[in-house]
């Protein structure tokens, strides 16, 4: 930081210093190059680079305060200036490289975005830099880049994620005690606000009232979806919102950069902060960057029979190779899952034929998309597919009834892909009795499910002990001479469900040499379904590693078939369970094996035992 202002003033020094009488009168270019050179550190490690979007001038050139420029530096960040562009890939592609994201204020956010219609006269509206800044923050945001708005930035967020603005203050609200658009200086406070105590802003900030200006006719009406208002005025008007502790997202109405530019050090903390954040996300992609990351349960097979659904494109489903390379995910297991059905000769078949469809649909999507993933058998393909810049899709069979009666099935699917097969689903079976049946009609596994553990244990193929009975897990424990896994479950300890495991269970698999993979389902993380979130999981997490240790715990989204959590909805927000990790104090080598080391040692494990 003290090398970047030395730079500054140097060069300041030159450009100015004939009018000063600092320098020679005449500017040396050799002089500068040489300042320039004894300043610049080579060894100094990079601030995270902090974009910074820009709004527009009559003729349409883009522009940003110095002010924002000079809070960004003095808060220890690099700061870059978006252009105001219309292009998505251009864009995107900066997106990319971004650690944090400042919104700046400007103009007013146009009605319709948020379904209301225009007050005549009463809008100063620039449509090209709503669509720029609506695609800027999407980007950004469908990455997890941590977010700080200012003013119409604060606005725009709320627009983006649901919620709703006044489009005129003094026209729509009857309180008229605080006057919002002012005319002073923006480093002088024009009003207090009052924060919460537990909210954080709060946190950072140190203080619960602070005085602070606005220049703004519009405001937020009604907070978006999963955002919680922190902080506001007398007249009631939203100061601040926040989407922690979930997401990296934050808004202020007023103009902190203002207050730095005057000196105040406690706004100064505001861009700390979001330094810090930013920061924290950048390790958070340099890690992935090392690690094979891997989610072991997702239903995306299902939705192949969606007219035209492409795994290549960014769909509105949860798992995609677009979302895959956003969230920095490495690999995912796609499960060619069945429901139960009768048992009959017939009704088996059926499933059978299901089964086949599910792994072929899955081969011709990787085949449609082979420029960016492949079907991966073993970490040997995951590795190699890494270097080359793919995503790897890995298969399970969710649901044993998918191998019907036939025990050679096994064989058969695992030629196709399939590592890891699901015993049971939510109904007894041929194969054991399932957690969530009352009828328990083998008391645990069955004979013939006996001999499907010895033939998985014979082919390398993972035994997964996820929505089995009580009775049929211990009975696994007991016959199975390879680790078995749960490829996604949760703790029942913290949220009592027939599907969660057990203290002993978890310590049982652990003792296998076996892993526990912690599922986003809500009713499996919360028992209030509605406010199960990204943090209630990261409880899950350190639970288990508790319980089970280090080296026995996973994690599996079940996405496109139930998972999904407030703060990690889809295989792009996957990146937000590293960040998490990391606030909570896991090493790089604690979250390598939690996102993948632990599954592939037990895959490996597995496999090289197979005595086909």
């Amino acid at each position: 930081m003290r090398k970047i202002t030395s730079i500054l003033f140097t060069l300041s020094l030159l450009i100015t210093g004939y009018a000063k009488g600092q320098v020679a009168e005449t500017p040396d270019l050799s002089a500068l190059y040489k300042s320039i050179d004894s300043e610049v550190n080579p060894n100094q490690k990079s601030a995270p680079l902090i974009g910074i979007s820009a709004g527009r001038t009559k003729t349409g050139s883009s522009v940003v305060q110095w002010t924002y420029i000079e809070a960004v530096v003095k808060a220890g960040g690099k700061p870059f200036i978006i252009p105001v562009i219309k292009d998505a890939t251009m864009l995107r592609d900066m997106v990319k490289d971004l650690d944090g994201l400042i919104m700046i204020g400007g103009e007013d956010i146009n009605p319709p975005y948020y379904k209301e219609k225009a007050i005549p006269k009463m809008n100063d509206i620039d449509s090209v830099r709503d669509i720029y800044d609506f695609t800027l923050l999407k980007l950004a945001t469908d990455r997890n880049v941590p977010v700080l708005g200012i003013c119409r930035g604060i606005q725009l967020i709320n627009v983006a994620f649901g919620g709703t603005l006044y489009q005129d203050i003094p026209t729509q609200l009857k309180d008229k005690s605080v006057n919002h658009k002012q005319s002073e200086p923006r480093e002088v406070g024009t009003h207090t606000i009052s924060i919460e105590k537990d909210s954080k802003l709060a946190e950072f900030l140190g203080v619960t009232e602070v005085s602070v200006n606005t220049m703004h006719h519009q405001a937020i009406k009604k907070v978006a979806p999963n955002f919680k208002s922190v902080a506001s005025t007398s007249d009631g008007i939203v100061e601040a919102i926040e989407a922690y502790p979930n997401r990296s997202i934050m808004g202020v109405e007023w103009h902190p950069e203002g207050h730095v530019s005057g000196g105040d050090t406690t706004m100064l903390k505001l861009f700390r902060f979001i330094v810090k954040e930013a920061n924290t996300f950048r390790k958070a992609k340099e890690l992935h960057r090392r690690i094979l990351s891997v989610d072991t349960h997702c239903d995306t097979p299902t939705e192949f029979k969606k007219a035209g659904l492409d795994i290549g494109k960014r769909e509105e489903n949860q798992v995609n190779i677009p979302k895959m390379e956003e969230g920095m995910l490495d690999a995912i297991f796609f499960a060619a899952y069945t429901a139960q059905g009768p048992r009959d000769k017939v009704s088996s078949q059926k499933a059978v034929d299901k089964i086949e469809k599910y792994i072929k649909d899955t081969h011709q999507q990787v085949e449609n998309n082979k420029e960016i993933c492949g079907i991966a058998y073993n970490t040997a393909d995951l590795i190699r597919l890494k270097k080359e810049g793919k995503k790897a899709i890995f298969i399970g069979i969710e649901n044993g009834y998918g191998i019907g009666k036939d025990i050679s099935n096994i064989a058969r699917f695992k030629k196709m892909g399939v590592n890891y097969i699901t015993l049971c689903h939510t109904k007894d079976n041929d194969i054991c009795d399932t957690s969530s049946d009352t009828k328990h009609e083998w008391n645990g596994l069955s004979p013939f499910g006996k001999d499907v553990i010895k033939e998985m244990n014979r082919l390398g193929v993972l035994i997964d002990v996820s929505h089995v009975g009580e009775k049929t897990f211990w009975d696994v424990i007991q016959l199975s001479t390879q680790p078995i896994i749960a490829s996604h479950s949760s703790v029942q300890a913290l949220c009592y469900h027939d599907r969660n495991l057990t203290d002993k269970q978890m310590q049982a698999i652990a003792k296998s040499g076996g892993v526990i993979q912690i599922c986003l389902v809500d009713l499996f993380i919360n028992k209030d379904r509605k406010k199960a979130s990204l943090t209630d999981a990261i409880d899950h997490i350190d639970y288990a590693v508790k319980v089970a240790g280090i080296d026995h715990v996973g994690i599996a989204s079940d996405f496109d078939g139930g998972g999904g959590l407030i703060g990690c909805q889809g295989n792009n927000d996957m990146i937000n369970i590293t960040v998490k990790l990391m606030e909570r104090g896991y090493s790089d080598e604690d979250i390598a094996k939690i996102w993948g080391g632990n599954f592939l040692r037990v895959l490996d494990e597995v496999q090289k035992g197979a005595k086909e």
